[in-house]
């Protein structure tokens, strides 16, 4: 959550997940633990991470596309560098820790959403916090916490990722995933 409860500002809330992404790449990059225990952590946050990328497709990036003047434009490249992040986390979720491919995919899935959320602080959310007022920050904060609980938990690079698709099958897919995921003991 933000700094409070009840605050749901957009970018308040997008950062806040990002610093929470950032504690465990460090956490990652330590490689301290078990295997066992790395490979949780990185499945726990592949599922976090996905679940914060089907919110920003839900929700800010149709933002961004009516309040930006060169809004699709920017809502493209973010949405190609999740498809890319996607088809990595996808191939990395697949594979046992002490698989030889395990440790340089997870490397390449950290570089890859670092990069993604450096340009997303340096230029989409500064200007988003310009074009929109703080009760549309609010509102729009609120609807990606809600889209989160909901939201799938495993990468599926080839799921729509624009409404009105991912509106429609975004909750769905979650469901399976959640089941997906009690079923096979996966902690997220």
């Amino acid at each position: 959550m933000p700094e409070t409860e009840a605050d749901t500002d957009l970018i308040d809330v997008i950062i806040h997940d990002h610093r929470r992404f950032e504690a465990v790449f460090v956490e990652l990059e330590s490689r301290a633990g078990d295997p066992a225990a790395r490979k949780d952590l990185a499945d726990h946050a592949i599922a976090e991470i996905v679940r914060h990328g089907v919110a920003e497709e839900q929700f800010v990036y149709p933002a961004a596309r009516t309040r930006l003047p060169d809004g699709d434009e920017i809502v493209e490249h973010e949405i190609e560098e999740h498809a890319e992040a996607e088809e990595v986390m996808k191939e990395l979720e697949g594979l046992e820790p002490e698989d030889p491919r395990f440790e340089p995919l997870l490397a390449q899935m950290i570089e890859d959403v670092r990069h993604h959320l450096d340009e997303e602080e340096r230029h989409l959310l500064p200007r988003l916090r310009e074009a929109c007022d703080e009760e549309e920050l609010q509102d729009l904060g609120f609807k990606v916490l809600a889209a989160k609980e909901f939201a799938p938990t495993r990468p599926h690079p080839h799921a729509p990722d624009t409404p009105p698709g991912n509106l429609i099958l975004g909750p769905g897919i979650g469901f399976i995933d959640k089941i997906r995921d009690t079923l096979t003991h996966r902690d997220v």
